[in-house]
């Protein structure tokens, strides 16, 4: 399975969407700071995520997630 989530910063409330195989190593990786791209916002907690079978559906998601309509619709219906 490959899982899209959202997790917030506890540090500024601040929103990060991503895509993994592993959901519970992928937020321990961002919490101990090995992920580049967050590692000055943690520590994280997990707000959402959902399941796929395929990575490309997955990957697909994520990037709408990203976009201004998917940031309007997480925020309308995801959290």
């Amino acid at each position: 399975m490959y899982y899209v989530y959202i997790i917030k910063s506890e540090k500024d409330g601040s929103y990060y969407t991503g895509v993994t195989r592993n959901l519970r190593k992928r937020l321990r990786e961002h919490n101990e700071g090995k992920v580049k791209s967050t590692s000055f916002k943690n520590p994280y907690i997990l707000v959402w995520y959902c399941a796929f079978r395929s990575k490309e559906k997955a990957i697909e998601f994520e990037k709408y997630l990203k976009t201004g309509s998917g940031i309007a619709f997480r925020n309308k219906r995801l959290l």
